[in-house]
């Protein structure tokens, strides 16, 4: 029996089922059968372009003390040194169909539901050049935003990530210039979108959009065994101010920063504090290793006690600080089945300050302080669904014999165990 005829015959079964027959008398004809069997033919095609994914990320923690703040999955609570959590629980709901493509995504976990992405993207059909994404959808800066969770190594994104994109998505359009297959230049991308800036949970609380720019090339070898790839950031943007205070870094003759001078100026009250970054990325694999990187500088505006970036108004004076941050990844698989994952990332939310500066220089404290983490641990993948992972963060952060609870090394490392549940 041919393909054809099986399938024709399968696609009459199905029909016959659900539009079934009252009587001999009334069967239907051959052409009212044909006429079933393309209407089925044409439901089975439209629910093919429906596809619905997802992955679940149950995990333990342990960590030194309790209540700790933390970015390896939030805070403690006050009286808990350890915990059960769903860190994410993902469905994803993707219609595809000629040069367009919709998706709906959302977490459900302890916490509640909360949307995740909900965009669409027009392109050409035959992917030529141009894609038009509209809707809630992960910034196009750096690598690690874009990296599903689902896929990355470590538990947690890196610290600079978190604060300067937290959520990692925004809310706004993108155009996408991707040159198709048969293009000499098929290894570029340029991606340039205007977002709200606040974030994908939040209404715009200001009238100002940020603009992302992204250009990026990846290149595989010949042999497929080795791929390059890597890109250049730029993020242009802006934070109202609602109060007149603005604090900014003031540098004495000798070139050592006093600390934060706080101006008082109604006319401040409606302007926009610069938020501006540059980010660079490379990922490299060979063979089984991975290499990865990426560096961020920049200028953060925040609160006296907070360096991430806001998502509603902060109603409160605007403290400008210099930043940059950092992470690196080495990823070595083995047996197929197995990684082993290095980790190191930085944050530094004040660049001009450093040490016993820290509490001394006039306004700084606790939102001036710079973190690193080294994380290790190990995966197991015994097939493309499962992964279970063993990660130990050790967090340290800069001290300060006038930082308050800076005057040494918080006890805040995490151990996390995590089963994750992918499908399809």
């Amino acid at each position: 029996m041919t393909y054809a005829r099986l399938r024709f015959g399968l696609l009459a079964v199905i029909a016959m089922s659900l539009f079934p027959t009252p009587s001999w008398s009334q069967a239907p004809t051959n052409d009212s059968l044909v006429r079933l069997i393309t209407r089925t033919q044409s439901e089975v095609d439209a629910l093919k372009k429906i596809k619905f994914s997802g992955y679940i990320q149950a995990q333990f923690q342990k960590a030194d003390t309790m209540g700790i703040a933390s970015f390896a999955g939030g805070n403690f609570e006050p009286m808990v040194n350890n915990r059960f959590m769903v860190r994410r629980g993902r469905l994803k709901t993707t219609y595809t169909g000629k040069g367009a493509t919709a998706v709906l995504q959302v977490d459900v976990t302890e916490k509640g539901v909360a949307i995740k992405d909900a965009y669409f993207t027009l392109a050409k059909p035959g992917g030529k050049w141009l894609q038009l994404t509209m809707g809630c959808f992960n910034r196009p800066f750096g690598f690690e935003i874009a990296y599903s969770s689902s896929k990355r190594e470590s538990p947690e994104r890196a610290r600079v990530t978190q604060s300067l994109f937290p959520g990692e998505r925004d809310i706004g359009a993108m155009l996408s210039v991707v040159p198709p297959k048969s293009s000499a230049l098929n290894i570029l991308r340029l991606d340039v979108g205007m977002f709200n800036g606040s974030g994908p949970t939040v209404v715009d609380f200001d009238s100002r959009k940020d603009v992302i720019t992204r250009f990026s090339a990846t290149k595989p070898s010949s042999n497929q065994k080795s791929k390059f790839s890597g890109g250049l950031s730029y993020y242009n943007g802006g934070v109202v101010q609602s109060t007149p205070f603005v604090a900014r870094g003031i540098t004495a003759m000798n070139g050592s920063l006093q600390g934060f001078i706080v101006d008082s100026n109604d006319a401040h009250i409606g302007k926009f504090a610069p938020r501006t970054y540059m980010g660079a990325d490379a990922q490299v694999t060979v063979g089984k290793t991975t290499l990865r990187g990426e560096f961020i500088q920049g200028k953060q505006p925040g609160t006296s006690s907070s360096n991430v970036s806001p998502t509603k108004d902060p109603a409160a004076p605007t403290y400008m600080r210099n930043i940059n941050g950092a992470y690196f990844y080495v990823v070595q698989t083995f047996l197929k089945k197995h990684q082993v994952i290095l980790k190191y990332d930085w944050y530094d939310p004040n660049t001009d300050l450093a040490g016993d500066e820290i509490g001394v220089a006039g306004n700084t404290g606790k939102a001036d302080i710079k973190f690193t983490t080294t994380g290790f641990g190990y995966a197991f993948l015994p097939d493309e669904k499962v992964k279970i992972t063993i990660y130990y963060d050790i967090v340290k952060n800069e001290t300060s014999a006038n930082g308050g609870a800076f005057v040494r090394d918080l006890p805040d490392n995490v151990l996390t165990i995590r089963l994750q549940i992918k499908s399809p």
